[in-house]
Parts: structure tokens; sequence; C-alpha cells
């Protein structure tokens, strides 16, 4: 059954809404320690405290009460022409209704908008759904290496996107 769904910036408490749900994902479903919720958690709050309207943009996927996704731009303070993709999630109840694409293309047309020529993203390799969305709106994977962290060897992947001016 397909739900209902809206796009929302900040409230309170999303914070905790997009830590909770990437730290309850992957450590449910990739066995990411609590270092990965520590991080998502800082960075996350360190990106709300330093939001630029003009350079940075989050999105949410509500269905009622209930999150059932994200995605943030946050501006690369070295490379101002770059944008960078992050906690991209959709919550594996609410996965195969579009929420995925719709917070993709904001990110991207907000990207396109406030001028950026590059987005950029890592993930990890095993994340197949993630990886074709970024593909089928022209990611490519430019870079791929492995690294130990939260609680593992990952192979990370990055993807980016060069936005026509």
């Amino acid at each position: 059954m397909k739900t209902s769904f809206e796009i929302a910036g900040y409230f309170p408490g999303v914070i905790g809404r997009i830590t909770t749900l990437h730290a309850v994902y992957y450590k449910e479903h990739w066995g990411l320690n609590q270092s990965f919720e520590a991080q998502v958690g800082t960075e996350v709050s360190s990106f709300i405290s330093h939001f630029d309207e003009k350079k940075d943009g989050l999105w949410n996927a509500v269905s009622g009460d209930q999150f059932a996704g994200c995605v943030a731009i946050t501006a690369d303070r070295d490379h101002p022409d770059d944008a960078r993709l992050r906690w991209y999630i959709v919550d594996p109840r609410y996965q195969g209704q579009g929420i995925g694409r719709t917070l993709i293309i904001k990110a991207i047309d907000f990207s396109k908008a406030a001028g950026y020529k590059r987005i950029y993203l890592w993930t990890f390799e095993g994340l197949h759904q993630a990886q074709s969305i970024y593909e089928q709106n022209g990611f490519r994977m430019a870079e791929v290496r492995d690294v130990e962290q939260w609680g593992g060897m990952i192979r990370e992947q990055m993807f980016e996107l060069f936005l026509k001016s």
C-alpha cells in the first residue's frame, strides 16, 4: 500500500530522528557499531547549528508523525563549487514508494539553484537501491577505497554528479 508523505525542512527533534534512523538501520543491516551513531549525531548536529539556507539544504520525508527518510546538501567549505549529499536514507517500511527519488531530485534541484557545479557523496559497497537511484539521476562512481571504521572494514565509494550551468 502506498503511503502519502510530505517533504519538510527542519523541525524540532529532526537531529534525533535522522540519527536514530541511521543508527538502527545500519546496525541491523550492516552491523555498524556505536561509533557510527555517534558520528552521524555529531555531524548532523553541527550541520543544523551552522545551517546556511543559501548553501545548505535539508529535506525530510514524513508521513503523519512518522519519519520516513531524509537527505541533506552541505556546502563544501574548502571547495565552494562543490556540494556534498549526505544522510540519504529511507526507512525500509517506506521504500519502493518514490520517497528516495523525490529526496534526491530535491537535493539536485537545490544544488543547481544554489550554483554548485558538482555534487558528491560517500557511501559504501552493497547499498544497491541507493546506488541505483544515484546512477539513474546521473551520478557516476569516481573513487573506491577500503577503510577500517565503525567496527569493521568498509569499501567506501564516492559518487559525483557534474551539474550543467
